[in-house]
């Protein structure tokens, strides 16, 4: 029997990926915005029809999160992101100012790389399938290896979708022998021209570091802040709801409750009312102990778990019916575990004096961890909200919603995605959630509106050696250079 290097056999698969991509992108790009529209929301609509299918094959597959979440994530990343994008124009001429004749052209991007996480695998491929489609590029996907089979399934679903439509099947493809080796190569390709990449800290950093163009994502681990005017109970309702929602897996979710000191009481009477439960010491130490290894990553055996499950795992004994698991913490960063992103149902609870030191609480607390990315707060005083928002290194400051769907765009107005950009201070290409405008250039055609001489003719009078623009020249400088010196001599 002859043997197969499997290293080698994934990096020609790419080759042969790329090749196909690139030439259904040269075929997609002298289609018409109403072609790719129509392929676009045929995309959509098998995302729906194939959502509950597709959610039971990621569960099953990885055994993260929630069953009907993942219906839910999957309609949402179909037809939640077409309807917000379906009206966008992307293709051809977007503008053409008629005064300043400048015209504005979408040019796409050409062919891109898509990393897959496991913990939103057919949802992030419709969505990102969607998006790449719609500013006129092909994609090709890296699957994570623990998701490789739903997602799969997923790109099946979408490629019948874009046939159905007249485009070409290649637009979008899968990586089916996942790994490193194919997919450094898949980011190191020639003909690729960006990486859409959605997942862990190390492998968005591998593709910043590839050379070719990126937009990463770094992790979550925003905390939520519910502030002395808020309703405390609908607060806490939302928190937890998010907290749930697929066990936790979305890396918008709140990952801290931080509240003042004087309502400590009520917040946790409120919280432990709608199922929360707060660890003894020596729980939290176990479950410290258990949530983090010893390289201080977050171990994946809590990942999408309910807390019932982690709370066997880790060796602890909670009450029937516990939703989430609260630790109470007063430190951060290293040797405090509930400090860091836990894609689970497990919070920190955090207090302070008052909303200054919350503010540099919650500033400390993403600076360790989850910088750029997402805060979130409950209050009815509109002056804390811009408080807050002038002051934390946040993208996305959600205020009174579930922080999971209101980052995602689900229960906001914002972009319907799931890749959230975490500007400068993440180190990521953009601060917003990432949408079609991202995956394309822009091409200006610019009119010329002067010649030369009347340039000249606006410079300044250099005839004495001091510059003096012309909206001067009616008045007497000397005299008010007099005047500045005199004043300045009698203060």
């Amino acid at each position: 029997m002859q043997l197969y290097d499997k290293d080698l056999l994934s990096v020609q698969e790419v080759r042969e990926l790329v090749e196909k991509a690139k030439a259904a992108q040269q075929e997609l790009a002298a289609k018409s915005q109403a072609e790719v529209d129509r392929i676009v929301k045929s995309v959509a609509q098998a995302g729906v029809r194939n959502a509950q299918r597709l959610a039971k094959l990621a569960h099953e597959e990885t055994g993260f999160g929630v069953e009907a979440d993942k219906v839910i994530k999957n309609v949402f990343a179909s037809d939640g992101v077409y309807q917000h994008i379906k009206d966008m124009k992307t293709i051809g001429e977007l503008e053409r100012d008629e005064e300043r004749k400048i015209r504005t052209i979408a040019v796409p991007v050409g062919v891109i790389a898509g990393l897959i996480p496991s913990t939103n695998p057919t949802s992030t491929a419709l969505y990102k399938a969607e998006i790449a489609i719609k500013a006129g590029n092909a994609i090709v996907f890296s699957p994570h290896p623990n998701a490789r089979n739903c997602i799969l399934e997923t790109v099946k679903v979408i490629r019948q979708a874009i046939v159905e439509a007249g485009g070409n099947e290649n637009l979008v493809s899968c990586i089916t022998i996942p790994t490193i080796q194919a997919t450094d190569n898949l980011m190191r390709h020639p003909d690729v021209s960006m990486i859409l990449a959605t997942g862990g800290s190390a492998m968005v950093r591998a593709a910043y570091s590839s050379g070719t163009p990126a937009i990463g994502v770094g992790p979550g681990n925003g905390p939520a802040y519910i502030e002395k005017t808020a309703d405390v109970k609908l607060a806490v309702k939302r928190i937890l709801d998010s907290k749930t929602f697929d066990n936790g897996t979305i890396c918008a979710s709140e990952q801290s409750v931080v509240c003042d000191e004087e309502m400590r009481a009520e917040v946790q009477a409120e919280m432990e009312r709608q199922g929360a439960y707060f660890l003894t010491p020596e729980q939290i130490k176990k479950l410290g102990s258990f949530i983090l290894r010893a390289n201080g990553t977050m171990n994946p055996m809590i990942v999408g778990k309910s807390a019932r499950v982690i709370a066997d795992l880790a060796g602890i004994e909670v009450p029937e019916g516990t939703r989430v698991l609260v630790a109470e913490e007063t430190g951060i960063g290293r040797g405090h575990p509930y400090s860091n992103e836990k894609l689970a149902p497990i919070l920190a609870f955090y207090t302070a004096p008052s909303y200054v030191e919350i503010c540099e609480l919650c500033t400390e607390i993403l600076h360790y961890e989850g910088a750029g990315h997402t805060f979130s707060m409950h209050t009815k005083d509109e002056n804390m909200v811009t408080y807050f928002a002038q002051r934390i290194p946040a993208s996305r400051i959600i205020v009174n919603t579930p922080s999971a769907l209101g980052g995602i765009g689900g229960t906001t107005g914002l972009q319907p995605a799931l890749t959230l950009g975490c500007g400068a201070v993440g180190g990521s290409a953009t601060s917003e959630n990432v949408g079609p405008k991202h995956l394309m250039n822009l091409r200006y055609v610019a009119e010329g509106l002067s010649e030369l001489e009347d340039i000249k003719g606006t410079l300044p009078d250099c005839s004495e050696g001091i510059c003096k623009p012309q909206k001067f020249d009616d008045i007497d400088i000397d005299a008010v250079v007099s005047e500045i010196i005199k004043r300045l001599q009698n203060s």
